[in-house]
């Protein structure tokens, strides 16, 4: 029996990701053009909230932009696709170019409606005329960053009518502009390269029940082991949508209702899950990490094994778990109502990616950790600026050594207004840099130092620099009553996107062959910088005891086994093994987080060979 228990553990745990990889369909459901009208968007946001539909694009030159915009940003977890457009085929609304670009545009300005000939509009279409590409660039680069500006979780670029593909030249532009600016190019939905095969209807589908009925089809005709993508466009038949046409589409509100009723029938919700079709979006796709086995990555599945077993004696009420090696993912799963594609509170693992903001800000010239606090905040000082205030720096905060006799935290968390002024008004009694206190208003502060020098939030500030390349969207982080990300706690993401930061961490900034942070940063922000007992462990313990009296870095506790930490309260970790090229990661709800380490230590330390 106690043979079974283990192999049923291992079916469960590590071959999750073979299991639903390769034995069930994965189907992208693409819903495209929000922006371009107030139905399309409010049609789009009710197919993710309510329906399939797993990624949106978006056209920034489209007149309900703004508003797709703020809808995009308010709903983080959706994928966001860019919908390059050069093209307005609708009679009744027209788009213009953000940029410049006359081989593009009719003799009103605005953009040609057609891509391929079209005999209802002759000598309308792209391709008959005299396109440049320098035109093309401009505009795309216009297009991308008034994206990115707009909505920093954007993951890819599309095309619209084919913008990015009807000729090689743009589409090796489009793939060029798609490196430079972080993001992937998806085309007109299938990507070969990716393993993405494009599907539709199989069968009529101008009505809903035809649609429904024909996607029906399609659904059964998904093979084990493929990913697909479906492309429609989602709208809401209303007065707004039936003035839209073009010669040869005229029925574009009951068409494109009838797309928004099959995103959110019921029937077609149950049959994808009574055929164990996974339902991921383009990031899931592309950005994945890559996956193996134990064996193949020399680990004891055994060892996994015991420790599951532990955990459930243990009665720890662990929530997700991911173990990678060698860069690989060979363990995973998710407990309860926890699953692949739900953030999960993070609370004090946020810190780390707040001294990572901090990093790439130094990276970059804006500070230096041996700048003075006081500095950036002319206008939140006290009214007498202590001697010990005055000396203190960036580092202090970083380690945690701000010289406080007591955490600030929860006194100054519950206040309304700048909790800047009320940090800065706290007594400090010890020179900073010798007395180690844990404090997350030390972290917030890191925050606000970001904001203040760039001018952005620092989960905005992250996109770019570290969440996009390494693949992390949907990100949410709670901001203080001024607006400033929480820094030290209220970060909200996904169990795969902590295990991307652990091996960020290991590779020391390198991904997939870019050096995104100097390495010289990690070897400072993973030394021991100040050793003192945190207030809650007992001061007669002993060093080979416990994990947390290895030592404070910048927002990264060393670990025993020569190993460093993110974590946060209740359990989260992302441990970093540089001696085994290996990390783990787990959510939680377990107060006693060294008893969970010390399962960590006992079962999973020794199963890597």
């Amino acid at each position: 029996m106690k043979k079974i228990f283990q192999v049923i553990l291992l079916c469960m745990f590590f071959l999750s990701s073979q299991a639903q990889q390769k034995a069930n369909p994965r189907l992208i459901i693409r819903g495209d053009d929000m922006g371009s009208s107030q139905s399309s968007n409010l049609a789009c946001l009710e197919s993710y909230k309510n329906g399939i539909e797993t990624s949106i694009e978006v056209m920034v030159v489209a007149p309900w932009f703004p508003e797709a915009a703020r809808l995009l940003k308010e709903n983080p977890g959706v994928d966001v696709g860019l919908h390059l457009t050069i093209t307005s085929e609708w009679d009744n609304i027209k788009w213009r170019p953000l940029t410049h670009c006359p081989s593009l545009t009719d003799k009103n300005g605005y953009f040609l409606p057609m891509m391929w000939p079209n005999p209802n509009y002759p000598g309308l279409a792209i391709i008959e005329n005299k396109w440049k590409l320098a035109e093309i660039e401009q505009e795309f680069r216009a297009q991308i960053e008034m994206a990115l500006k707009n909505i920093p979780h954007l993951s890819h670029l599309s095309g619209h009518m084919g913008s990015t593909n009807f000729d090689k030249k743009v589409e090796e532009l489009t793939q060029r502009l798609a490196s430079e600016y972080n993001l992937t190019h998806k085309g007109d939905g299938a990507d070969p390269d990716s393993g993405i095969n494009g599907i539709g209807y199989d069968g009529p589908h101008k009505t809903s029940a035809e649609k429904e009925s024909s996607f029906i089809k399609m659904l059964n005709r998904l093979e084990a082991g493929k990913t697909y993508v479906f492309v429609d466009h989602p709208a809401l038949d209303n007065i707004e949508i039936q003035a839209v046409h073009h010669i040869g589409y005229e029925d574009v509100a009951k068409d494109r209702q009838g797309v928004i009723d099959l995103f959110t029938s019921s029937k077609i919700k149950e049959l994808i899950r009574e055929k164990g079709i996974e339902l991921i979006n383009y990031n899931d796709a592309t950005k994945a990490l890559p996956r193996s086995t134990p064996e193949m990555e020399k680990v004891s599945s055994k060892g996994i094994s015991n420790y599951l077993k532990a955990v459930k004696e243990n009665k720890q009420d662990l929530h997700s778990l991911m173990i990678l090696r060698h860069g690989k993912v060979i363990a995973q799963s998710w407990f309860g109502d926890n699953a692949p594609n739900k953030n999960h509170i993070m609370n004090s693992v946020s810190k780390t990616f707040t001294a990572t903001a901090i990093g790439f800000a130094v990276a970059e010239n804006r500070l230096k950790v041996t700048d003075k606090v006081i500095s950036f905040f002319p206008n939140d000082l006290p009214e007498t600026i202590s001697p010990y205030l005055a000396e203190l720096q960036i580092r202090d905060l970083l380690t945690m050594s701000v010289g406080h006799d007591i955490d600030p935290t929860d006194k100054i968390r519950t206040q309304n207004g700048s909790w800047e002024r009320l940090f800065l008004a706290t007594p400090i009694v010890y020179k900073p840099g010798i007395k180690f206190v844990y404090n997350s208003m030390a972290s917030y502060m890191l925050s606000a130092i970001v904001t203040k020098v760039t001018g952005e939030k620092v989960i905005d500030y992250l996109y770019p620099r570290l969440f996009r390349p390494l693949g992390i969207t949907g990100a949410v982080w709670e901001t203080s009553p001024t607006g400033i990300n929480k820094g030290g706690f209220g970060l909200y993401i996904k169990t795969e996107d902590m295990a991307r930061m652990g091996q960020f961490l290991l590779q020391k900034g390198n991904w997939n062959g870019k050096q995104l942070l100097p390495e010289a940063w990690f070897d400072e922000a993973t030394s021991v910088k100040i050793t003192q007992s945190p207030v809650w462990v007992p001061s007669n313990i002993k060093s080979k005891d416990s994990d947390w009296v290895q030592g404070y870095c910048y927002q990264l506790w060393r670990c025993r086994n020569n190993a460093y930490r993110a974590d946060g309260a209740n359990g989260q970790f992302i441990i970093v093994l540089p001696e085994k090229d290996a990390v783990v990661v787990t959510t939680a709800n377990i107060n006693d987080m060294q008893a969970e380490i010390n399962l960590i230590w006992k079962y999973l330390l020794p199963a890597f060979e």
